[in-house]
């Protein structure tokens, strides 16, 4: 009998998101991991070095996070154990696979591409505790768009290879998982976290947090004891708390009230057995993502003291202007004060959401001619794509997201130039983001609430009404043409997101609406409201830019209610059920 036909369940595919493939854990056989993951590094090794090949007999380096189904199978029927598929996979593709235990995504990153060599991350990130997944670098950065199809062509030839295998011949038995059963994993050296350290450690040699007094929310992040070690170093007095042996999942780009609660209780606990706490950090599950809360004493109230979050599109800004960068490649996401402040005469891109675009436009903007050049997400991630130089010190490129590098710019930043953290976002332009989301929201469901708003086949991706006249680009910034039918249908689509958008909500008019990544639309009033459907997740997301944080918040808050919502609403137009 073959292994297909023998499985005792019906396979449900891995599925290449934003960031990696994820999935629900009770899918998440080792089997499954096993095929995607081969395939990618059959992928690998067809390429050649300068593209980021990889070759046979070499190291192949893998790390995880804490997600227990990470490192064991878990639940009934076992699922999981995805590290052990992933060193199963890289030893039966000839390579040498080398356990680098649990660390950062960034720091795994770090320690293979200063190689030359590939690796995988087993982790699901910020995403809820009931998936996982894991992420595929080569030996130059992460898979990028224009792998995607390549590699999906292969995953469905291993896939046949190994379906088409006599169940008896396989490595796999009924349930999808080893025949040999769970094992440990290989000691891991500790060179790679470490390396991770010396790497800003090295290159901001001199600086320091002295008289700084952090509190590092430590809940299940993979750096949470290596980010407040780095601190240390720094000589900042660090204040471990909110440590879990339970998976917190942390969403840096979506914090909810309960989040900020728990946190601004842990602030206000050290406030009053250590003293003025200066800023609360920390990560995501894999410590690619920063959360940066500055910390003032409270004016009124029981509370010693207030945090105030800062999304990651701010702290992108305030870091990039650290550095000095000449380019900055952002997502469409991302607040708009990029474009009025300090950066505005840099180089600026605008993508779609997800590291590989903009791992693709730091590559362009290096391509022009561009020296310092960095990207960073509303979710946080910063991504440094040129390596930089300074009084003798080098810190190489590291086109991955990254935690690290932007919470210790950020308080460097604070320290030097004397002012608190809160301070230093007070100076950027007075623009305010937020984002929010609805969980357990079908992706298909997602697709067809853009289909019910996109322009149709005419290619807009920036569409105008100024003056009441309907005007659109398309990708290459080069006007359409509108036939009579098109501008109607655009202003069509206008006056129905306006009966959702309304004047009674606080909306003004609809002056642009932007295509690149989802629906976002700009009033005339200065709001933003940009819907989109997440690429790793059954979720709905709202992004809000405005000019008051209040605004911004209440704009989530009206995305997100239900359950008559805007992003409610929206789905509803569309035909099919959310």
């Amino acid at each position: 009998m073959k292994l297909r036909e023998a499985l005792d369940h019906e396979p449900v595919p891995l599925r290449f998101g934003t960031s990696g493939r994820r999935g629900l854990v009770v899918d998440l056989t080792q089997l499954e991991v096993y095929i995607n993951a081969r395939a990618e590094l059959e992928y690998l090794q067809s390429l050649p070095r300068a593209e980021g090949g990889v070759a046979r007999g070499e190291e192949f380096f893998y790390a995880c996070d804490l997600r227990p189904s990470s490192t064991a199978p878990v639940g009934r029927p076992a699922r999981g154990g995805l590290a052990q598929a992933i060193d199963r996979t890289a030893a039966d593709a000839g390579m040498k696979p080398v356990f680098l235990g649990a660390i950062p995504t960034p720091a795994l990153a770090n320690y293979a591409l200063s190689r030359g060599r590939g690796s995988m991350m087993v982790t699901g990130s910020h995403i809820p505790f009931d998936r996982n997944g894991y992420k595929t670098n080569s030996a130059r950065g992460e898979l990028l768009k224009r792998d995607e199809a390549p590699v999906g062509a292969r995953v469905e030839t291993v896939r046949a290879r190994l379906y088409g295998q006599p169940l008896e011949a396989s490595a796999f038995n009924k349930s999808g998982m080893l025949r040999d059963g769970p094992r440990a994993l290989p000691p891991a050296p500790p060179e790679a976290a470490e390396e991770y350290l010396r790497r800003y450690t090295d290159f901001f040699a001199g600086r320091s947090l002295r008289g700084m007094r952090l509190l590092v929310y430590q809940h299940s992040a993979v750096g949470r004891d290596l980010l407040a070690e780095l601190l240390r170093r720094f000589e900042a007095e660090v204040i471990p708390a909110g440590r879990s042996d339970n998976f917190v999942a942390i969403d840096t780009e979506a914090i909810d009230a309960e989040q900020l609660r728990t946190v601004e209780a842990l602030a206000a606990a050290a406030w009053r057995e250590h003293g003025p706490i200066d800023a609360v950090v920390s990560t995501d599950g894999d410590s690619d993502r920063p959360l940066i809360l500055g910390v003032e004493a409270a004016r009124a109230g029981t509370a010693p003291c207030r945090a105030r979050f800062f999304g990651g599109d701010l702290v992108g800004m305030v870091v990039a202007e650290y550095l000095r960068a000449d380019a900055v490649v952002v997502p469409i996401s991302c607040n708009d004060g990029v474009d009025l402040g300090a950066l505005k005469n840099t180089a600026r891109t605008k993508t779609r959401i997800g590291s590989p675009y903009v791992i693709a436009g730091m590559e362009e903007a290096a391509a022009r001619g561009c020296k310092v050049v960095c990207g960073w997400e509303a979710n946080g991630g910063f991504l440094l794509g040129s390596t930089l130089r300074c009084g003798g010190r080098t810190l190489r490129a590291l086109p991955t997201r990254d935690a690290f590098l932007p919470i210790l710019a950020l308080l460097l930043r604070a320290k030097e130039e004397a002012v608190t953290v809160p301070a230093l976002f007070d100076r950027l332009p007075p623009r305010f983001s937020r984002a929010a989301l609805l969980r357990n929201f079908p992706r298909a469901a997602g697709a067809r609430l853009l289909a019910r708003f996109s322009p149709g086949d005419i290619g807009a991706r920036d569409v105008s009404f100024d003056g009441g006249r309907a005007a659109a680009w398309n990708e290459a910034g080069v006007e359409i043409g509108l036939t009579e039918v098109a501008a109607a249908r655009l202003n069509g689509i206008r006056q129905e997101l306006e009966g959702i958008f309304s004047a009674k909500t606080g909306f003004g008019r609809i002056a642009r609406l932007n295509y690149t990544d989802g629906l976002r639309i700009r009033f005339d009033n200065g709001d933003v409201a940009h819907a989109r459907p997440s690429g790793n997740a059954d979720e709905l997301r709202i992004y809000a830019v405005a000019d008051s944080q209040a605004r911004a918040d209440a704009i989530t808050r009206l995305g997100v209610a239900e359950p008559d919502g805007l992003l409610r609403r929206l789905a509803a137009v569309a035909p099919g059920k959310c």
